[in-house]
């Protein structure tokens, strides 16, 4: 009997969570408060009523569910970030490769700046030993493209001349745009972790590390999200069976589709998912790049995005109130606070500040502290615990936690007002 009440407990406050999810982001449009951070006070709140055990998640008992469920609400938040985009990138193009060169900045300078920073940080500060904090550093550079929507691009332009589409807004443009590649950066350095913390020295592992997690995986997640992104671009826009040509039918299932198949096909074959499915969507919205279906397949992929991002978000606040900060010492609020207000924003900004001429000095500012930390650093600190053992892995989630908590409020309460700055600017140099 139990069973049955926890289960009606539960679909009672997932529908309440539901209805939040469908009004918050258009009662919050004109607020300084982003969904997310009322999401997460919800989860909070739930989690100080009596609840099943069922309901609160804890790392140590339930690891590999964190880890499935934040990893497929990546994976899907990762092929929006891609269709969203409208700047083309072309292999062959070296003035294209050129406009992402922002993008290239951040992720070459900035991101590993950021991971070494971190970790040195975790070693002299919270003294975590080196694999652990090493993993520290890795699990919490990249920015997350689940939450960082409001400072994201809105999603694909259809209505404009095919050879007009691109990006005006720089920030946003940089933002997306790391978000969804960072993470072919930051899987190696997860590995690396794994790597030291297992037994044996730099010289019985290093130079696999080097040719395999550095550059083999990514080789392979980008000949698979390009392999498996151009044939179903054909085959919807292109086949000479109608009744494959979805893009004519407007059926926008095929998104999902392309989620699944690029990042399992790259996981098959050892390559990073992550990647494959970002270049999958890339390579997908170079196709036809004015036509309507690519809005229908992102609206799809936006609406089960929202959903993913909601459970999280409730099983995150939940675990807060359930303990998942009581292994947190003042050294590691410190580091988490560094973390977001120092070792970001400097690390990008000495990124940024090379060829500044793509970004103003309070672009190059706003896209230096949007540096937002979530859901895809969950993923990481699951995966790498499941795979070797860290001594401190209850400090490492509690920490986690703290700066996910901190960058969440922060990003999310400052993010629309100083877009919106932005905005008002850039319409004023316009005149």
């Amino acid at each position: 009997m139990s069973r049955l009440i926890d289960a009606d407990f539960v679909y009672l406050l997932t529908g309440l969570a539901l209805i939040l999810a469908v009004v918050l982001p258009y009662a919050l449009r004109t607020v300084a408060l982003s969904a997310p951070v009322v999401l997460l006070a919800v989860g909070a709140l739930m989690g100080l009523l009596p609840l099943p055990d069922a309901v609160i998640l804890t790392p140590k008992d339930d690891r590999a569910v964190l880890e499935h469920v934040t990893e497929f609400a990546v994976i899907i938040s990762l092929m929006g970030v891609g269709l969203a985009l409208d700047r083309p990138l072309s292999l062959r193009s070296w003035a294209s490769w050129r406009r992402w060169g922002t993008t290239w900045r951040l992720l070459a300078i900035a991101m590993p700046l950021s991971i070494a920073a971190a970790a040195w940080l975790g070693w002299w500060i919270v003294g975590l030993g080196p694999a652990s904090a090493l993993l520290l550093g890795a699990a919490l550079a990249p920015t997350d493209p689940v939450l960082a929507s409001d400072v994201q691009v809105e999603g694909p332009t259809t209505e404009a001349d095919e050879d007009e589409i691109d990006e005006r807004d720089e920030v946003r443009f940089a933002l997306t745009s790391e978000a969804g590649l960072n993470d072919a950066l930051a899987f190696p350095f997860v590995y690396l972790a794994i790597l030291v913390a297992g037994a044996g020295s730099f010289a019985d592992w290093g130079l696999e590390w080097l040719a395999w997690d550095l550059v083999g995986k990514i080789v392979i997640g980008v000949a698979v999200g390009l392999g498996t992104g151009w044939l179903l671009a054909r085959s919807a826009f292109h086949s000479s069976r109608p009744s494959m040509r979805v893009a004519e039918t407007g059926e926008p299932l095929l998104a999902i589709a392309a989620v699944l198949l690029s990042y399992g096909a790259a996981e098959v074959t050892r390559g990073y998912g992550f990647l494959a499915v970002f270049v999958c969507a890339m390579t997908l919205r170079s196709m036809e790049r004015s036509a309507d279906y690519h809005a229908l397949m992102h609206q799809v992929i936006e609406r089960l995005e929202r959903l993913l991002t909601l459970v999280v978000l409730l099983l995150l606040g939940v675990a807060i109130s359930g303990g998942l900060l009581e292994h947190l010492t003042w050294p590691g609020a410190g580091l988490g606070l560094l973390l977001i207000f120092v070792v970001r924003p400097v690390t990008a900004w000495i990124a940024l500040r090379i060829r500044p001429g793509d970004l103003g000095p309070r672009e190059r500012i706003a896209t230096a502290f949007f540096g937002i930390r979530g859901i895809g650093s969950i993923y990481y600190l699951a995966y790498a615990t499941g795979e070797a053992k860290f001594a401190e892995a209850d400090l490492l989630w509690s920490t986690l936690g703290f700066v996910i908590t901190v960058s969440v409020i922060v990003h999310g309460v400052s993010a629309t007002p100083v877009m919106r700055w932005l905005d008002d600017r850039r319409e004023e140099a316009r005149y």
